[in-house]
């Protein structure tokens, strides 16, 4: 049988405008007040620790970088128990999946605290039991450690197992892993990054495009494969 790993941010919920105020907040509170959300947008995709060790070298900031993640960790937080929406179609996706008992986790970036915030406050906790957060695997996307770790807990082959993904490191971590690969941009503009032409399935337009009924038709077509 087939297995769904998603990403959570971006893939299954809303939550980048929160990942950029919540970095925004720290980073200014840090000396850095101007960084924009174009600047946080080449960072979607990649897991919060290893932005913030870029962005730290890059600003000279002298706080170490575990407090850092503790400080942006505290302000998503904040922001992610009241603010976060499920995109429509995934959440019907995840439903319909789950009725017909199709294996699935979450591999995700985040923090584990951050994660399961988000997926209680969207109410998809009691449908995606399995989560994997980067915090528990030696290397984040686009290293694929925690799409394979999560296939491991499912009790899955890495190849018999779909990643959904809205960012090319994903995508290519997902490809690394051994993957198929179903892609939804979060930033449109990036549909002809090389790691989105090699997906299974790609919907350029992202969210706006993506229907349960379609990515259900495709992963149906492929367990009759």
């Amino acid at each position: 049988m087939i297995s769904v790993i998603f990403d959570l941010d971006g893939t299954l919920v809303d939550s980048e405008p929160n990942y950029y105020e919540s970095g925004r907040r720290t980073l200014a509170r840090h000396g850095v007040p101007d960084f924009t959300w174009e600047q946080h947008a080449h960072f979607i995709g990649i897991g919060t620790l290893e932005t913030l060790e870029i962005l730290r070298d890059r600003y000279g900031i002298r706080a170490p970088v575990e407090q850092l993640l503790a400080e942006q960790n505290a302000a998503y937080l904040e922001l992610a128990r009241t603010g976060t929406e499920a995109f429509p179609e995934m959440g019907r996706f995840v439903e319909r999946l789950h009725a017909e008992g199709v294996p699935m986790a979450v591999a995700s970036g985040s923090s584990r605290e951050a994660i399961d915030a988000v997926l209680v406050g969207t109410g998809l906790d009691s449908l995606l039991t399995t989560v994997v957060s980067a915090e528990e695997v030696a290397h984040g996307k686009p290293a694929p450690d925690v799409f394979l770790e999560a296939a491991r807990r499912l009790g899955a082959d890495p190849a018999d197992c779909v990643v959904v993904e809205d960012a090319a490191p994903g995508a290519r971590a997902a490809r690394a892993a051994g993957m198929y690969c179903v892609a939804v941009p979060y930033v449109a503009a990036t549909a002809d990054d090389p790691a989105f032409a090699a997906a299974d399935l790609l919907f350029p337009a992202g969210q706006p495009e993506f229907t349960a009924e379609a990515a259900h038709a495709w992963l149906s077509s492929l367990q009759s494969a």
